[in-house]
């Protein structure tokens, strides 16, 4: 799943080509992708696009007021093309959901694998009108996002750390992945509780936290938008890594399966040297 840096990445990218131009169709072949029906997508046609934003892990693409906005979930992606073939995209096993024309013969699809069909479109004239927009948290790359409140949040809740870290409705745009590296920057576990944390570990923890995004921003910075999903699995430390040496001290990469994802960390870094057991309550093995 795209997360924050690639996300960012994927703006830039759009940012640089559809600025000033203007879209001239907007073709479904998913209808269950599109989660709005007031205004209908023919409403973007014509538009000359004004500003691409992200809000978390949803780009927005906005023009004249209104705002096509879209989540490429877990198996989503976008495919750009210098010159979008002619005929009239239609309902079928393609994998190509959206597509978007601009007035120059460019434009791009959006795509979705696989079974389980996430892939999300809205076209709303207010961005608050998509609820996972209206219900984010702060984004950890803005100003706001200060280690004092990032310490006020910790200490108001009491969860597992790397589910703080993923709750999209506290902290903007981490999933799993990039919770999984922050923390093994941090040398924590993922399942330490947010109560029993140091105000040491909360200001490493806060520093990993936007160091990590602040790089793989960078890294994922002037990339075309079929090179973001490469480059970010070539940034990982230890997510995507289980049976792999740990960068850092040389140990092994373990990993904890869930039923829908699974997380990678490092027991001699993150653990004390304990592996975690392999069940979704997951504690310490004695």
């Amino acid at each position: 799943m795209p997360e924050l840096p690639e996300v960012s990445g994927l703006v830039g990218f759009l940012t640089e080509r559809l600025l000033g131009r203007a879209v001239v169709g907007v073709e479904l072949a998913s209808f269950a992708v599109l989660k709005t029906f007031d205004p209908p997508p023919q409403a973007f046609e014509g538009l000359v696009v004004d500003a691409v934003h992200r809000h978390g892990k949803f780009v927005d693409i906005e023009a004249s007021g209104l705002h096509f906005v879209f989540h490429l979930s877990r198996a989503g992606w976008l495919r750009w093309s210098d010159n979008l073939p002619t005929t009239t995209l239609r309902p079928g096993k393609s994998p190509i959901a959206v597509r978007v024309r601009l007035d120059d013969g460019a434009g791009f699809d959006l795509t979705e694998a696989g079974t389980q069909k996430r892939l999300a479109v809205y076209l709303v004239r207010d961005v608050q009108e998509v609820p996972g927009v209206a219900k984010l948290g702060i984004d950890p790359l803005s100003e706001e996002f200060t280690e004092e409140a990032f310490a006020a949040l910790v200490a108001d809740r009491r969860m597992q750390i790397k589910g703080l870290l993923r709750d999209q409705s506290e902290i903007a745009g981490v999933g799993n992945a990039y919770s999984d590296e922050v923390l093994h920057v941090a040398k924590l576990s993922p399942f330490a509780m947010t109560t029993a944390l140091t105000p040491e570990q909360v200001h490493t923890l806060y520093e990993a936290l936007r160091t990590t995004l602040t790089d793989a921003v960078a890294a994922a910075s002037g990339k075309p938008a079929k090179e973001l999903k490469d480059a970010k699995r070539a940034g990982m430390r230890v997510h995507g890594r289980t049976g792999e040496a740990c960068p850092v001290c040389g140990d092994v990469v373990r990993e904890v399966s869930f039923a829908d994802r699974s997380l990678q960390y490092c027991a001699t870094c993150q653990t004390g040297g304990k592996p975690l057991a392999d069940r979704r309550m997951s504690k310490l093995l004695k």
